[in-house]
Order: structure tokens, then C-alpha cells, then sequence
């Protein structure tokens, strides 16, 4: 036997064994980590079982994690049932209010932390938990490049509330009341009303924002539990979800079944055919990219613009529909939208389960009368939620949600009113002397994810006063950031390459003419390449920099949008192909 044939003892080893540190004697090592560990009670009888570590996002600053402690201690539970040991550990947690300037700042800070602990610390199967929108694409980002076995857990959706006999969810009707203030429509007393009312229990938007995206999104990859996407965050369903979520990863464990052996293509593909289906969350495709980019696999938006054509939209959730989270939950959740998708998915994906997605779905409950997932024989939207868009002001694509747009304003030419940033969008917007129309385009520029930086999901870009007041629903606006999943309207966001770096954006004037086609996926600047040329030599770009710590390593590493605005670094080191892969 030579040396390069020897099995690694690292590699064979498990539990406590594994990830020594180095103190230049192995079995010190051990003794000396056992000996630690036996402080806090344990027997050698559970140190020699397998551990499945649980990640701990619990935070007083984000309450759509404040069931957590209920969680780990059901997964804890799970684990023992199983034959494991349970050891959870703190990672970083983003709410997306409470982060500034904007929680997609942190999410690769979180992915590191996850990546990081899971390396460094002894553990056979990871439970990751996480629900609030960056956290688990965080998670999943972190775990994928960490390459053990790993599950997700998602802490689940709030409960309604009612304002004055009306049922309420966060957050899209956080910003549907909002602007009816802006307007005018209702007073101070009526927006504390329903402040009160908009978010009903911890847990995450109960509607179809990135989180529920996420959720659903976590569950097509075959990242989780089946069914566990939807039960809300303060059920009993959600409970036993999570316990069997540390069942499933002592199994995971004693079978070595690893992230890489889930995240492959083929769910990859299935996860996008959800996305589109469900009128899911854009910010959904930046985090779709990043984890795809940790696995070695590019996004082609052009091959997911054409599975958008192919994919309708059946789930009638606000924004894009009607219903809530805990309405997809009591329809049957995603076994019920799976099976109306069943034509379109790759039922050999493999899951978390140790089975493959089709196994899965032959054991889901049988259907039942409902009215919250439509057959695909009757969409709520003919096409995907989600369509690219290219041209000369977006090059590198971007995303518009039509499923929650006005389908008046999908074919539209338009003056341009250009915002340089947000602090001019800020001063300018509720002006009087803002010279705008209804039919004008609104185009707000550096809040991509180096122009903020961050990417804030200042996208939104709130009706101009002047007009709302008028009664003005909705326009066309265009910028290089992202919106919450819970927003609605004509907006058109990711613009790549942003603003900040040189993008065509950058150009772009007040008084220019805009033309968006979403039937023929096009955005174009109205404007000469002669001129835009002039503009730039008059007026270059100079990108954003700082002088140290966490934004320094942002701003000089951070991707575009159209690679998961990741950081370069943390991207596999080679690229394996591209998702959804190419037809023959």
C-alpha cells in the first residue's frame, strides 16, 4: 500500500473525532476536547453518538426567528429519538427591518459565519435554521460550501391579523396601507390602527415575500422535511416538522448523504419551476444564483426566461393573488403544488430524505377540493411570475415580477425622471415642483450591490406624492436594486451591470425616452450609443470604495447581480455548467 492509499483518518473520522484541534498530538486532542465537553454533563455513551449540530438564530432583534428555542428543542428531541446528539451553536441573524443600511449587506457575512462554524466545529449533519430572507439563502450558501450532510429547517409564517373586519398579513399590506396614507386616503389614527394588526404572531411575511419564496423554494431543492415549507410559525405542524427534521439528519448522518448529492442540476431546475409557479419573490433569483454559484453551477437567465414562458403561475398568494401562507398550508401546501407541476419537474432529484422527488411525491396525501393552488389548466397567470429583460440600459438582464404588475404598463414608452441615488430620491420624491407625470418612468440608479452598497430593496420606488395624491397606483420604474417579495407594480430591478461599476444605467438623464417590452423581453435607453459615449467621457463613473473592515471586502469583491452578488472568493473554484442546463 503506498502512502496515497491509505484511507485519511480525518476523513473516517465522526462525531467527536472529526475536525481536531491542532495541538501537534491527535489523541491530546481528543482527551483534552472530551474533557471539556464532560464539564457540561455529558457521559461517554452520548459523546459516542453521531452529532447533529443545529444552527441557533435566535435573536431579540428579529422576531420572525422568536420561535426558535420551541424548534431547537424539537429538533434536539428528534435527534435523541434517533440515536444522535444534539449540539446547537449561535450563528449571525438578519432581520430585514432591523439591518442597516440593508440585510443583503450581511447575508455573505452570515453565509461565512455558517460556513466557518460548520467547518470548525465537530459535527456529522448540520440542521440549519433559518426563515427571514436572507438567512436561509445564507445558510444554504454557507452549507453548500462546506460540503457536509445538511438539512433545512424554516421557522414558518406568521398568523393574519384583522384590521376593522378586514384580514391583514405583513407585508404586503404594510405597503398597500402605507401608500394609502402617503395619499392621503386615510389619517394618522387609522395607519396606527393597523400597524398594530399587520403582523399577528412571530414568524415570517405571511404572504408570498422572499421568505415564503425561500421556504418553498428550500423545499423544491429538496433541502427540508417534505412539507416543510408551509406550516406556520406558531403550529403545532411547525413543531413536528422540526422534530422530524433531527430524526432525518441522524439518518443523513449514519448514511453520509451530502448537500452536494441534493443541490445538482436537476434541483436546481425544479427550484426555478417553483419559483415562477408560486409568483415567487425576484430576490429569489439573486439568491437561487449565489447558491447554484457555491455548487459550481451558473444561472442562465436566458434559459430561465424560457422556462417562465413554459411555467404558469398557480398559487393565488398575495402580492401576485388573493390568499396567505397559512391558506397555502391548509390547501395542502407544496404537495399540492408539486402535483399540478408534477409534468414539468425531475422527479429523480434526489432529497434530504434519501429518496428521490418523485418517491416523495408518491406518498403525499391524496388531493382534495381547494382553491388556493389552481390546476394548470387554470392559472392565475398564463406565464411565470418572473421575466428577464435585456437591451442596451440592461446588458447583463433584469428582472420584472409580471404576475404583480399592471398588465397595461408591460408594453410602455416613457420620459425618464432620473434619482442619481437615494438621497436625491429621498429629497425630490414628495416635491411639488417634481416635474412628473403618470405615464412618465421613474428610474432611480446606484442601489445595486455595490452602488448602495448592499442592493436595499429600495426598488419600490414610491409613487411621487404629487401623483398619489391624484390617485396614481402604479408606474413604470426601473433601478439596479431589488424589492421585497411582498411589493407589487411595474418595476423593473437588477438592472446589470449596475450603475456604480458603469453600467449603461449610469447614463441615463432625465428627459431621455425608455421603451419596456415584456412580451419581447426588451429595455432600451432611447438614446445613441454616440451619445451615451459622450456622456461617459464627460462624466466617468468612479466605483464606490471604503477604507476598512467588512465594507472594504464587500465593495472589492462583491458580484453583480446576475452571479448572486456573492463575493467572487466564496464562488466554487471551478464552474460544472449552467442551471437550468441547455436543450439539446
Amino acid at each position: 500500500m503506498t502512502p496515497s492509499d491509505r484511507p485519511d483518518p480525518a476523513a473516517a473520522a465522526q462525531g467527536m473525532s472529526k475536525g481536531l484541534t491542532q495541538y501537534g498530538d491527535a489523541g491530546f486532542s481528543l482527551f483534552l476536547r472530551k474533557a471539556f465537553i464532560k464539564g457540561a454533563g455529558y457521559t461517554d455513551a452520548a459523546l459516542d453518538k453521531p452529532v447533529i449540530a443545529i444552527t441557533n438564530t435566535g435573536s431579540a432583534y428579529n422576531p420572525c426567528h422568536g420561535n426558535a428555542p420551541q424548534l431547537i428543542e424539537a429538533v434536539k428531541r428528534g435527534v435523541m429519538l434517533a440515536g444522535g446528539l444534539p449540539m446547537d451553536f449561535p450563528t449571525i441573524s438578519i432581520h430585514e427591518s432591523f439591518a442597516q443600511p440593508t440585510s443583503m449587506l450581511t447575508r455573505n457575512l452570515m453565509s461565512m459565519d455558517t460556513e466557518e462554524m460548520i467547518r470548525a466545529q465537530p459535527m456529522d449533519a448540520v440542521v440549519l435554521i433559518g426563515g427571514c430572507d436572507k438567512t436561509v439563502p445564507a445558510q444554504l450558501m454557507g452549507a453548500a460550501s462546506a460540503g457536509i450532510p445538511a438539512i433545512q429547517l424554516v421557522t414558518g409564517s406568521m398568523l393574519t391579523g384583522s384590521h376593522r373586519g378586514e384580514r391583514v398579513g405583513a407585508c404586503t399590506d404594510c405597503r398597500r396601507y402605507w401608500g394609502r396614507f402617503r395619499a392621503g386616503e386615510i389619517d394618522a389614527d387609522e395607519i396606527a390602527d393597523v400597524n398594530d394588526q399587520l403582523v399577528a404572531s412571530v414568524g415570517t411575511c405571511s404572504v408570498m415575500g422572499t421568505a415564503s419564496t425561500m421556504a418553498c423554494i428550500a423545499e423544491a431543492l429538496g433541502m427540508t422535511v417534505p412539507g416543510g415549507a408551509t406550516p406556520p410559525a406558531v403550529t403545532a405542524d411547525r413543531i413536528r416538522v422540526a422534530e422530524r427534521t433531527g430524526t432525518q439528519a441522524v439518518a443523513m448522518a449514519r448514511a453520509r448523504l451530502t448537500i452536494d448529492q441534493v443541490l445538482s442540476a436537476k434541483a436546481f431546475e425544479n427550484a426555478m419551476r417553483v419559483l415562477l409557479a408560486i409568483g415567487g419573490s425576484t430576490n429569489a433569483v439573486v439568491h437561487l444564483t449565489a447558491i447554484a454559484g457555491r455548487m459550481g453551477f451558473e444561472v442562465d437567465l436566458k434559459a430561465l426566461d424560457r422556462l417562465g414562458r413554459e411555467t404558469p403561475v398557480l398559487l393565488d398568494l398575495k402580492p401576485s393573488g388573493q390568499f396567505y401562507m397559512e391558506d397555502f398550508h391548509r390547501a395542502g401546501g407544496m404537495a399540492t403544488l408539486l402535483r399540478e407541476l408534477k409534468p414539468w419537474l425531475h422527479l429523480d432529484a434526489m432529497t434530504v430524505t434519501g429518496r428521490t422527488l418523485g418517491q416523495e411525491m408518491a406518498e403525499h396525501p391524496p388531493a382534495f377540493a381547494q382553491n388556493v393552488v389552481r390546476p394548470a389548466s387554470n392559472p392565475i397567470y398564463a406565464q411565470g411570475g418572473i421575466a428577464v429583460l435585456w437591451g442596451n440600459l440592461a446588458p447583463g438582464g433584469a428582472i420584472i415580477k409580471q404576475s404583480a404588475a399592471d398588465p397595461a404598463l408591460m408594453e410602455h414608452e416613457g420620459r425618464a425622471v432620473v434619482f442619481d441615488n437615494l438621497q436625491d430620491m429621498v429629497e425630490r420624491i414628495d416635491s411639488a415642483d417634481l416635474d412628473v407625470e403618470a405615464d412618465d418612468i421613474i428610474v432611480l440608479k446606484n442601489i445595486g450591490p455595490k452602488g448602495a452598497p448592499g442592493m436595499p430593496e429600495a426598488g419600490y420606488i414610491p409613487i411621487p406624492l404629487k401623483l398619489a395624491r391624484r390617485g396614481v397606483k402604479d408606474m413604470v420604474r426601473i433601478s439596479d436594486g431589488r424589492m421585497s417579495g411582498t411589493a407589487a407594480g411595474s418595476i423593473v430591478l437588477h438592472v446589470t451591470p449596475e450603475a456604480a461599476v458603469g453600467g449603461p444605467l449610469a447614463q441615463a438623464r432625465s428627459g431621455d425616452r425608455i421603451r419596456l417590452s415584456v412580451a419581447a423581453r426588451s429595455l432600451d435607453l432611447l438614446v445613441s450609443d454616440e451619445e451615451l459615449a459622450r456622456r461617459q467621457a464627460v462624466a466617468p463613473v468612479r466605483e464606490p470604495t471604503a477604507d476598512r473592515g467588512y465594507r472594504k471586502l464587500y465593495l472589492q469583491t462583491v458580484t453583480q447581480a446576475d452571479q448572486g452578488a456573492d463575493f467572487d472568493f466564496l464562488r466554487a473554484a471551478a464552474m460544472r455548467g449552467k442551471v437550468p442546463p441547455e436543450r439539446a
